[in-house]
């Protein structure tokens, strides 16, 4: 199941998985997009180990890894407990 921890400005919406037995956390990014549908990003805590990304540009990911590294201590801590 996946959370919903931010929605910003652009309706680009940010949710984040329960934590896994490994300690793991999966952080879902997606923007909707008249022409293509969806940009998305997947990133796994605590490693910062990002696969499937999308339609972003490189400053865009740029701003989305400030982004979660500035936030994934609130994070880890929600997808401990379950949700916010």
């Amino acid at each position: 199941m996946m959370y919903p921890f931010m929605t910003l400005n652009d309706d680009t919406e940010i949710t984040h998985s329960e934590m896994k037995p490994d300690g793991r956390v999966k952080v879902y990014i997606k923007t909707p997009d008249l022409k293509d549908g969806f940009y998305n990003a997947v990133c796994w805590l605590p490693e910062y180990q990002w696969e499937s990304v999308r339609g972003y540009s490189e400053q865009e990911m740029l701003y989305f890894k400030k982004l979660l590294r500035n936030n994934a201590h609130l994070i880890l801590e929600f997808a401990q407990e379950g949700e916010i």
